[in-house]
């Protein structure tokens, strides 16, 4: 496959990448640029600064993956990503040191005026009480997001012998504690804090989440330090801020926008100002460039990645057990659909047995791939079929149970529409995947890229007469299961045919006395 580097990545990353697929690296392009060769590739590694929008990725017909060099994504349309079936995965420790490094570097040289005391003496100055500055121990270190660089931060500040508070909607008081964090809300940490920093992603709820509004509540004195996202910080209110002095000093190692040309903050006293240094030491740049590089490998040979942003997260546990099903249950969504004959509005998931101590979000995927996959044309894969799902309103109900009868594990698709209601279900058994039921009907037969159904009156000379159809056709014949209640009934029979059914000879099963229904199923996915 083919890989477009459009960002410098680490050397150890890029043997990675060649000792798999062929790499073109094309640094500096422009957006139109990129929206012109994209087309070509199977996947992009990118930084920070290469912005992955919704036009560039409608000319990414190829992509399959989006591997992002570092923690935030916000320099990739995710919704466009998902709607396009692009897996985006980013490395989210790989910088975590480096990151909270620079964060304490930061404080400490707020703490003791160091850019300023430098500066004075390369100018030949001894204005040593000019730059008295303050001592951290003791101080209250306000951490708004703890993740995994906030909970670094903490640790590091811990060791300076800092008091820690910190807001996090998504962590508990417990996993705080683990790290000396007392849980408090955002308000408190703005009235309380003698130094804040904030490592959260740039989005609607934190952009400006220090702002002109709450800057006034600000502890006097206090030390503002921005490692995560330009834009989280409000830049124009922070130097206003300094200027007026209600604000002691700002460390921003990130902007809005990038480089910050005309940011407030360059004339503002009392600053250290550095160029979005946070993930670069070598240490960080190798760990994030193997990270991300190892994932986008993965994602091209069909697995899952650790730090996929846009799918499901899955233990190792999780993924071993659920892999050999997910082939399976997109068979059953793929079988499901034709066999219903129209649209499905319902689709019901039943899981059973072993696979339901499982998380089962990738098995829902699998169903709705197969049954999306001849309704739409657009590309349908585990990453957007959720999307497409909901944006054809197409309602979905996941349902687990530990009885799967005589199975370990058992998956079951309802489907419902304005045809009627269609039931398959199916089991790995041996390691291969088996249908055992359909409708009402229990059987036992390994699907097949192509097969023939037929609910017929069970009848002497039926089976050989659709047999002879298909022989006169010249289609062949694999295997062959017969599901019945009982003796002269209804009868439902799949056959495994190594050949296209041609609605000709459809139509001419369907023609004879005894058959009911019939029904020319492809199983295989369709490229």
């Amino acid at each position: 496959m083919k890989i477009l580097v459009a960002e410098p990545l680490a050397k150890q990353g890029l043997e990675i990448l060649r000792a798999h697929h062929e790499v073109d690296e094309k640094i500096g392009l422009t957006p139109e640029e990129l929206a012109g060769i994209i087309g070509e590739y199977d996947a992009l590694l990118v930084r920070s600064q290469v912005k992955v929008t919704a036009d560039i990725l409608a000319h990414a017909t190829r992509l399959v993956v989006i591997g992002r060099a570092g923690v935030g994504v916000d320099n990739v349309d995710l919704e466009a990503a998902t709607k396009a079936g692009v897996v985006v995965v980013n490395a989210p420790t790989g910088n975590t040191v480096s990151a909270a490094e620079q964060t304490i570097a930061l404080m400490l040289a707020l703490a003791r005026k160091t850019a300023a005391a430098d500066a004075s003496v390369r100018r030949g100055e001894w204005k040593r009480s000019s730059f008295t500055g303050v001592e951290l121990r003791g101080r209250t270190l306000g951490i708004i997001g703890l993740g995994k660089i906030g909970q670094a931060v903490a640790d590091r500040a811990r060791g300076l012998e800092m008091t820690v508070i910190g807001y996090d909607p998504f962590v508990t008081a417990e996993q705080a504690a683990l790290h000396g964090i007392t849980l408090v809300e955002v308000d408190q940490i703005i009235e309380k804090a003698d130094v804040i920093t904030v490592h959260v992603p740039l989005n609607k709820a934190t952009r400006g989440i220090i702002n002109a509004d709450n800057i006034d509540k600000l502890k006097p004195g206090v030390m503002l330090v921005n490692v995560a996202r330009g834009g989280v910080y409000d830049e124009a209110a922070v130097a206003q801020a300094l200027v007026d002095g209600k604000i002691a000093g700002a460390a921003f190692d990130v902007y809005d926008p990038e480089p910050p040309v005309d940011s407030p903050l360059l004339k503002a006293p009392n600053t250290v100002l550095t160029p979005h240094l946070g993930a670069l030491t070598a240490e960080a740049q190798l760990r994030v460039a193997e990270e991300a590089c190892e994932q986008v490998i993965d994602v091209l040979a069909g697995r899952s990645a650790r730090y996929a942003v846009n799918a499901p997260l899955l233990t190792p546990e999780t993924s071993r057990a659920i892999a050999p099903y997910l082939p399976l249950t997109e068979i059953l969504g793929r079988f499901a659909a034709q066999y219903l004959r129209g649209g499905v509005k319902t689709m019901t998931i039943d899981v059973a047995g072993d696979l339901a101590n499982h998380d089962a979000s990738q098995l829902v995927a699998a169903a709705l791939r197969g049954i999306l996959e001849n309704a739409t044309s657009e590309r349908v894969n585990l990453i957007n079929a959720g999307f497409l799902a909901k944006s054809r309103g197409l309602t979905v109900n996941e349902r687990k149970t530990s009885d799967a009868g005589t199975f370990a594990s058992l998956v079951t698709l309802t489907v419902e529409g304005d045809n009627g209601t269609a039931v398959v279900a199916g089991t790995i058994a041996n390691g291969e995947p088996r249908l055992v039921r359909i409708d009402d009907n229990l059987l036992d037969m390994a699907p097949a890229p192509l097969m023939v159904v037929t609910r017929h009156q069970d009848k002497p000379g039926t089976m050989g007469r659709i047999g002879l159809i298909l022989g006169e056709a010249d289609v062949n014949i694999s295997s062959m299961t017969l599901a019945r209640n009982a003796p002269r009934q209804d009868a439902l029979m799949l056959l495994a045919v190594d050949d296209e059914v041609s609605d000709k000879v459809t139509e001419q099963i369907r023609n004879h006395p005894a058959v009911l229904d019939v029904w020319s199923i492809r199983a295989a996915p369709v490229h």
